[in-house]
């Protein structure tokens, strides 16, 4: 499994902007241009996250983003899945049905604990710690 490169490119804008002091806006050009980021699908990505609850935006002099929440309450979960969707491992993890051996599949328990402990740790993970590592 590999996430999108706009879900990277989304974990790398809410790090950036994470490290910002309280009462700053980032501008989406400042953003794109440090974070080597198209600006074009910057906005993109900015509009889901603001869509998600993870980022405000505002237009004007003052205007640019900033997080919606605390860096302590917004995860990698977070920002994965409002860009890629739910994790998913294999579908049977969410669908048995999917399966042709059903109940008798050797390999589901695999997947879904697979899928359990990386979605575990990524909901584990915060963005205050990662912009406490700078």
């Amino acid at each position: 499994m590999q996430i999108t490169r706009q879900a990277d490119y989304a974990i790398r804008a809410v790090l950036y902007i994470s490290k910002l002091a309280d009462n700053q806006r980032a501008a989406t050009s400042q953003i794109a241009k440090e974070q080597r980021i198209p600006p074009s699908f910057l906005a993109k990505i900015i509009s889901q996250l603001s869509i998600a609850g993870l980022l405000q935006t505002s237009r004007g002099a003052r205007g640019g983003v900033t997080l919606a929440k605390s860096s302590h309450e917004i995860t990698l979960l977070d920002v994965v899945e409002a860009i890629d969707g739910p994790i998913a491992l294999n579908e049977c993890v969410h669908d048995e049905n999917a399966c042709s051996f059903g109940e008798d599949c050797p390999l589901r328990p695999i997947w879904c604990e697979a899928q359990e402990d990386l979605v575990n740790r990524l909901k584990g993970t915060n963005f205050a710690q990662f912009a406490a590592l700078n």
